[in-house]
């Protein structure tokens, strides 16, 4: 019996050894495909409890797209402002509904970001906002 937990352990601690100097554990199973997902400070999916209506919004397939696009033209799509308004209340700045639709009060909590982060307060989506928030 002592034989056999031996053998076991070994494999186990071979096994272990293999898949570390290799690098075989692939982690990429935890990032997701949505570019506007919530992440943390290590680009992993930030695990939400509450799922919102614009979470399945309809959204570009890449990260990428959204640099090139207006701020006139993101406040218009309910995917970006939804993320947008989650992000806010997680900092603290936002209380409202997660509804995608950027209101008076989503302007105010991007008013209060930009006051605490010391920019130039206008209460408008503007690049070191979303520079601020983590979003494309």
């Amino acid at each position: 019996m002592k034989r056999i937990a031996l053998a076991l352990v070994l494999c186990l601690s071979a096994t272990v050894a293999f898949a570390d100097e290799f690098d075989v554990v692939d982690y990429d199973i935890f990032r997701s495909v949505d570019p506007l997902a919530q992440r943390d400070e290590w680009g992993l999916v930030h695990q939400g409890k509450a799922v919102n209506a614009t979470d399945f919004a309809p959204r570009y397939k890449w990260r990428w797209c959204y640099y090139f696009k207006a701020n006139e033209q993101l406040i218009v799509q309910p995917g970006y402002v939804g993320s947008m308004q989650t992000k806010l209340r997680r900092l603290g700045y936002y209380c409202g509904p997660v509804n995608g639709v950027f209101t008076p009060e989503v302007s105010d909590a991007i008013a209060r970001l930009q006051k605490n982060y010391s920019m130039r307060v206008t209460g408008t989506l503007t690049v070191p906002v979303r520079r601020a928030l983590h979003m494309p």
